[in-house]
């Protein structure tokens, strides 16, 4: 099981995330936008013996703090290399999902020595987007389905009535369940929503946007599993990767975008064998 921490940083930032402590291999699990540290569970649990696992709950998601501003990816990144600091990692494996397989990349690519090895689960606008498509950002608001759960709702069982009919909740296991009660209060004025804020949203489409995450060659072991029903299925979303990612594997996996809610046996034996043959201390 894991330990719930807390990490204060400057600005006022509480920085809150899980941790598995039994292992001794560093491993960083970063979830995709709108999620929470505790999509990460089953596999912190199935890999604990031989990890240290810390799962963070992202600036502006679950437990941690949320400014009305700084959501670029140095802010970011800033907050996950102070708390590889406290850990006392020079180093770590990182395993990013959707919108944190791109942070994943992006702080790969500006500092690659602190890198022990890469996996991406169906990242998400792994380039940069023209300036007009900003425009279109509250459509993308309306139908993108990790951000249809934000509400406000009248009542708790309101959202959970809607949450039931998004994909990555749709089976409603007990795992789905508890990702989606970490993720989601009730406000001030009654009503529910996600605790994922506006001004977060806002803050990574703008930087989403602005920034590529694969730039230059990157030698360092890479898994991207790419879920079928996911959202890279064509050559060309893979080939930034494949140009970039020297010692890129893709490996397929059955299920959607949210594959380690969906599927997790075999999402969690597919990284576990990559991280066998990535590993230094196991």
């Amino acid at each position: 099981m894991f330990a719930r921490k807390t990490l204060s940083l400057p600005h006022h930032i509480q920085l809150s995330y899980l941790e598995w402590n039994r292992g001794k291999e560093p491993l960083l699990l970063l979830h995709g936008l709108a999620d929470n540290a505790l999509v990460w569970s089953r596999l912190g649990d199935y890999l604990a013996e031989d990890y240290h696992i810390i799962a963070p709950d992202l600036r502006g998601h679950g437990e941690t703090s949320k400014p009305e501003t700084a959501y670029g990816f140095k802010e970011i990144i800033g907050d996950l290399q102070a708390l590889i600091e406290h850990l006392g990692w020079n180093s770590t494996h990182i395993l990013g999902h959707s919108w944190g397989g791109k942070l994943s990349c992006v702080w790969a690519m500006q500092n690659p020595e602190q890198i022990r090895s890469l996996i991406l689960v169906d990242p998400i606008f792994i380039g940069s987007m023209p300036g007009w498509m900003k425009f279109t950002f509250p459509i993308l608001y309306r139908v993108l389905p990790f951000l249809q759960g934000m509400g406000p709702f009248p009542s708790y069982e309101e959202a959970e009535k809607q949450a039931k009919q998004l994909k990555q909740y749709r089976n409603w296991t007990q795992l789905q369940q508890q990702v989606f009660q970490a993720g989601i209060e009730e406000k001030p004025d009654g009503t529910w929503g996600s605790k994922f804020t506006v001004p977060a949203r806002d803050g990574i489409f703008e930087e989403v946007m602005n920034v590529s995450g694969l730039t230059h060659y990157l030698d360092l072991p890479s898994l991207f599993i790419k879920p079928e029903a996911g959202f890279n299925r064509t050559q060309i979303q893979l080939k930034p990767y494949k140009t970039y990612l020297t010692q890129l594997q893709v490996r397929e996996i059955p299920g959607h975008h949210w594959v380690f809610l969906s599927n997790p046996e075999i999402f969690n034996r597919m990284v576990a064998e990559f991280l066998s043959k990535t590993s230094t201390n196991i």
